[in-house]
């Protein structure tokens, strides 16, 4: 069965809003959605945006084809009316936001839609659902980044997610500092790093172990990374290092009390001479976990399943709302689940040094600026045509600085206030 074109990705109550709207008349008046989350997960400190590269193109693409009109009008999701109207659909509005990469506090108003209600309505499945995900695994893997402590980490995580989900998760990943990613679709797609080397099934193909290991180093050299835990690790890391010899670039261990058998490791790697063959360690690693090795002789960590389950956060808690209409604010009351109406513009205040110290929001206003201020939302899309956007690699970066930026306390991976208070202040 082919993929889905962006535009049945979505809730079928997106569609009975505009089919009503475009009835009464109300479709065309224009409004403006905002993009927030009203708290962090919890023990999160901050949040990063990530997806919005993604989110761009799929909304450039964002069209209905006469099949997909076909069932929605057959089955009653749209009356002939919408049906004529989705046949012309294309976006027209303006999208502006965070850049991928920016930390995000709760209330901080990451992305604004402004279209007409018909046109903006229709995109909120699609935008909550990329941007829920993406910075969910972006967040979890800045931490285990952090926790890393500048050694390097391979997002390995492809089959414990959806295929496409998995392809999404390595490109958040690389964006919070991963260096590599398993996934070949990633690589292609985005020009991420990639690496692997085996699994346990190809030691277990042969007859020996070192065997399978000869067989390795014959087809990609000495550098390379060979599995030495499908047996006895000692005995792996010896034979690794008779086959290779001390050239032999690195081993991994997949099992086991990763502390003890890395600091054993390391002292039997020293012992054969290989004192530069390098220990990756993998198996069910999060920010916790990896932050627990700290201190051990470890050079890389593979982190898959918490990686693209977003380390027990999988989604970002992210909302679409409704703030703005014709010019003039528009509020939900709910209980617990109140917003504060008016477009919003935001800045993050910084020391002389730069240190973050507050994140300022004035809703229906321009902030009242001073020296050390960055203004944090920037065009995406403009009357319907993207513009351009810093690369993967820019963003990387940009996220990179974001977290120097933070007092050392945002960083911590113990639950405690947002790392940067958010005020919302009343317009100047």
């Amino acid at each position: 069965m082919s993929t889905l074109r962006p535009a049945l990705l979505t809730d079928q109550y997106e569609l009975t809003m505009v089919s009503a709207a475009l009835s009464d008349g109300t479709a065309d008046r224009r409004c403006v959605f905002e993009v927030f989350s009203r708290r962090l997960p919890a023990g999160r400190r901050y949040g990063v945006v990530a997806g919005t590269g993604r989110l761009v193109d799929m909304i450039r693409d964002f069209r209905f084809d006469p099949a997909e009109i076909d069932f929605l009008r057959r089955t009653g999701v749209v009356d002939d009316r919408a049906a004529r109207w989705l046949a012309d659909y294309r976006f027209t509005g303006d999208i502006d936001g965070y850049a991928e990469g920016e930390l995000f506090f709760p209330g901080s108003p990451i992305l604004t839609v402004s279209g007409t209600f018909a046109e903006c309505v229709v995109l909120e499945t699609l935008v909550l659902s990329v941007l829920n995900h993406d910075c969910a695994i972006a967040a979890a893997a800045a931490r285990m980044v952090t926790a890393a402590r500048g050694r390097a980490l391979i997002e390995m995580g492809s089959r414990r997610a959806h295929e496409e989900a998995a392809v999404a998760a390595a490109r958040s990943a690389y964006l919070a500092g991963f260096r590599f990613t398993s996934n070949l679709a990633a690589g292609q797609r985005y020009g991420i790093p990639t690496a692997g080397t085996a699994a346990h099934a190809f030691t277990l193909l042969h007859d020996d172990e070192r065997a399978a290991f000869a067989s390795q180093v014959a087809t990609l050299g000495k550098d390379t990374t060979l599995l030495v835990d499908t047996y006895d690790i000692a005995q792996g890391i010896r034979n690794a290092i008779a086959v290779a010899g001390p050239e032999l670039r690195a081993v991994r261990i997949d099992s086991g009390d990763l502390a003890v058998i890395a600091q054993q490791s390391r002292e039997l790697l020293d012992s054969l001479g290989a004192t530069e063959t390098k220990i990756i360690v993998s198996g069910d690693l999060d920010e916790y976990a990896i932050a627990s090795l700290a201190a051990e002789p470890v050079d890389m960590y593979g982190a898959g399943t918490a990686v693209v389950t977003g380390s027990g956060a999988p989604t970002a808690g992210l909302v679409y709302k409704l703030v703005e209409v014709e010019g003039r604010p528009v509020v939900k009351r709910s209980e617990h689940k109140a917003t504060i109406g008016g477009r919003k513009v935001a800045v993050r205040r910084h020391k002389p040094t730069g240190t973050a110290t507050e994140e300022i929001v004035v809703p229906q206003g321009v902030p009242d600026r001073q020296p050390n201020d960055r203004l944090l939302q920037h065009s995406y899309v403009v009357s319907g045509e993207p513009v351009s956007l810093p690369t993967l690699d820019e963003s990387r970066e940009h996220l990179r600085q974001c977290l120097i930026s933070i007092p050392w306390e945002g960083l911590k991976l113990s639950g405690g206030d947002p790392a940067v208070p958010l005020t919302v202040v009343p317009a100047t």
